[in-house]
């Protein structure tokens, strides 16, 4: 039976990630809250992801006080975050007690809806997440995370969904963070879902390959409760589709959204300026917003793409980019089939870079990618390249439990190697996910230390190389 479909709007985290590097900061989104807040979006995705690394390093901003600013700003609004599972906002896993306290003071801070994703779809590392949401009060979506290979299927994604029902969701997402679901995929999977689980379903797809918008439609056509959009300046191209489009597409229809695409142009009028000026800076890459059916090929998200380049442009091996990509499947398989979306987008596809880049495959391994064959990350999909495995971890046992079983409580020694400087919790958990990086960010803040000059433009959107695939992920 058709509904009114609900809009998370993705304006001020994922937008602004998958086309400018995750380089917004708080004074630019400032103007347009209470705009924002009058809309009637059911979230603003605003928090997690990449936001909180990019906040301390490039931005000389606390990304606690950021959320804070926004709760303030936006009282009449759910506001939501993304959050890697086990891996919490980093590149691994870390022990349930600082699981626990990170979801604890997200929601204190003003933290709604926690989005909870699994790189590999793996039900255990999404546990202590789930639970601790829930237990502090919290709205728990888990996330499936979409993508194509030999041993992910629609019966696959309709069983791990009602699993993470019965794990305590709140509601499911569908996490196409490659813009590999077509629309009348799209349109069979969502019947699928609403068929077998009880809970609201919630699409978010991006238009790296110019059908994020039809694949939004087909999956309201089946039934999607809730879709991503964001602001016309910073969607398509590697970016999620346009909000003002898809309400005025369904506006006077039995699916009306009920927004008022005068209230959006007016908040898209601000962030015209503000992408105009991330342009100038070199933070926003034009050819981010180019469609690139390529992606169907190679399955690489589309921010990922612009952090290859940058990859090779360090490198000054711009000339490899397509070999770059066709490596990327078959480092997958050998892999198992770990689906494309942080932190395994990253690991696969520095790994496809080495290879190439060196001359021979793996005759370079990289830690991540020894971990993720070791299991540490979890339980791969699909069989595993033994003679690769072999190459990189030699006669190491392979983790067969929930990997964060392995761990024990960290949070104390977190406490203790901060007590001269954390003067809170929430300092003690930015150290705990990015020691180097928060320990520089408050001897700035602190005045032990002054601020580096702001990068010059050219250097700013590649700043970091190899570096920065592991930073600004595209999830």
């Amino acid at each position: 039976m058709a509904k009114k479909v609900f809009i998370t709007d993705t304006i001020l985290r994922d937008a602004h990630q998958s086309q400018a590097a995750t380089r917004m900061r708080i004074e630019d989104m400032l103007p347009a809250l209470g705009i924002l807040d009058s809309i009637g979006y059911w979230s603003l995705e605003c928090w997690g992801g990449a936001t909180f690394d990019a906040c301390m390093r490039f931005l000389n901003e606390d990304p606690w006080e950021r959320l804070r600013t926004l709760k303030k700003a936006m009282p009449n609004t759910k506001l939501q975050m993304l959050f890697r599972g086990q891996n919490i906002l980093g590149y691994k896993h870390y022990a349930d007690d600082v699981v626990e306290a990170f979801c604890k003071k997200s929601i204190e801070n003003g933290i709604d809806v926690v989005r909870i994703f699994d790189a590999l779809n793996d039900p255990r590392n999404l546990e202590a997440a789930v639970k601790f949401v829930k237990y502090y009060g919290g709205h728990c979506e888990t996330a499936i995370s979409y993508t194509v290979s030999p041993v992910h299927n629609e019966d696959y994604f309709v069983k791990l969904a009602m699993q993470l029902e019965k794990m305590g969701a709140d509601t499911i997402c569908i996490k196409d963070m490659a813009n590999l679901l077509l629309p009348y995929d799209a349109y069979s999977l969502v019947k699928k879902l609403k068929e077998n689980v009880g809970v609201p379903i919630h699409l978010h797809t991006h238009n790296t390959a110019g059908t994020g918008d039809m694949t939004n439609l087909m999956a309201i056509q089946a039934g999607v409760d809730i879709v991503d959009c964001a602001l016309s300046p910073m969607a398509n191209g590697t970016s999620n589709p346009s909000t003002e489009s898809l309400v005025a597409t369904l506006k006077g229809t039995e699916y009306d959204t009920g927004l008022d695409l005068g209230k959006l142009s007016e908040a898209a009028a601000h962030f015209r300026k503000v992408a105009a000026k991330m342009k100038a800076e070199g933070t926003l890459d034009p050819k981010v917003l180019n469609v690139d059916s390529n992606t169907l090929l190679y399955q690489v998200p589309g921010g990922m793409l612009s952090n290859l380049i940058s990859q090779l442009k360090q490198a000054n091996a711009e000339d490899k980019y397509y070999e770059v990509l066709a490596e990327v499947p078959r480092v997958r398989k050998d892999f198992g089939y770990p689906p494309l979306v942080t932190p395994t987008s990253q690991i696969v596809g520095t790994q496809a870079v080495l290879n190439i880049l060196s001359g021979e495959r793996y005759k370079m391994i990289t830690k991540e990618s020894k971990g993720l064959l070791r299991g540490e990350y979890g339980q791969l999909p699909g069989e595993v390249n033994e003679e690769v495995r072999k190459k990189a971890i030699g006669d190491e046992e392979v983790i067969s439990c929930r990997p964060a079983d392995l761990l024990k409580p960290e949070l104390d020694a977190y406490r203790e190697e901060t007590k001269d400087f954390a003067k809170c919790e929430e300092d003690v958990l930015s150290y705990a996910l990015f020691p180097q990086v928060a320990k520089k960010f408050f001897d700035i803040r602190d005045g032990r230390a002054e601020a580096p000059a702001a990068p010059k433009a050219e250097s700013k959107a590649q700043d970091s190389g190899v570096r920065e695939l592991f930073v600004d992920d595209r999830s």
